[in-house]
């Protein structure tokens, strides 16, 4: 039987090149996102060139019944899950000083980039739990795709940064928790990736990796997808809780 991976928001962008990555690995994949499974039709087939199932649910991971049903659904289709990718996430939905940002699009990003997956690992993470007890050579693994602003603030985007730096600390968290399980949890830090949600500030990041990158190029959701790839295959071993940065040497100091 093949392994199994839940990647969040798997349709498109980094999740899309994490999906593919890891359908080159060999691995079936349950894929999630909030678009209608129409629009995710060429995603799909692409990837499934490369694995013999890939499966497609709509479902918001800030929603918890959404959560539970997402569970519930592979435990009695799929039967087993070796992986989660929490990578789904959004933007705020207006770029706005945080002398003015509102608290409803603090709560939208918060509840779909922090809380969504911090409880979706809780829930997968008890039912890894169980796979291990049943079967000692069963080997999970949990990876969050955060981004270099959890540590860069960004004060037009406060919210955003706030839920990735909580996604920092929730890796820390869950490999602590995990680890006598034999579950390494890691923690990817994507920088400038040119995806849908960067594409409305291509200019300005243009800008930005034309003197700031050590890399001078966009960063490519395979970059990000080859990554996790590493990590899933076990080629970091003794690292758990470790932090993986893919940002073409941007946040590096130097003189």
């Amino acid at each position: 039987m093949n392994k199994v991976a839940l990647v969040t928001g798997g349709a498109r962008g980094i999740g899309l090149g994490i999906a593919d990555a890891l359908a080159r690995e060999g691995f079936d994949l349950v894929i999630t996102g909030r678009r209608p499974i129409e629009d995710c039709v060429a995603a799909l087939e692409g990837l499934r060139r490369h694995s013999t199932r890939i499966e497609y649910l709509q479902s918001d991971v800030s929603s918890p019944d959404a959560r539970r049903s997402l569970v519930d659904y592979v435990q009695k289709n799929v039967k087993r899950l070796d992986v989660l990718i929490n990578n789904a996430g959004i933007a705020p939905p207006t770029r706005a000083d945080i002398l003015e940002a509102s608290e409803e699009s603090f709560d939208q990003v918060l509840a779909a980039n922090l809380k969504g997956p911090y409880f979706l690992t809780q829930a997968v993470a008890q039912w890894m739990i169980q796979q291990k007890q049943a079967d000692p050579t069963y080997v999970g693994c949990i990876v969050h795709i955060s981004s270099i602003s959890a540590t860069v603030a960004s004060v037009n985007r406060g919210e955003y940064c706030i839920s990735k730096a909580g996604v920092a600390m929730a890796t820390k968290l869950w490999a602590v928790r995990l680890a006598e399980f034999g579950i390494n949890v890691y923690e990817v830090r994507p920088g400038i990736v040119a995806t849908n949600m960067t594409e409305a500030v291509r200019d300005r990041y243009d800008a930005v990796i034309d003197t700031g990158l050590l890399e001078r190029r966009w960063g490519k959701p395979e970059d990000v997808g080859k990554a996790v790839a590493m990590l899933i295959r076990g080629d970091l071993p003794y690292a758990t809780g470790s932090v993986l940065v893919v940002d073409g040497g941007l946040t590096l100091q130097r003189l």
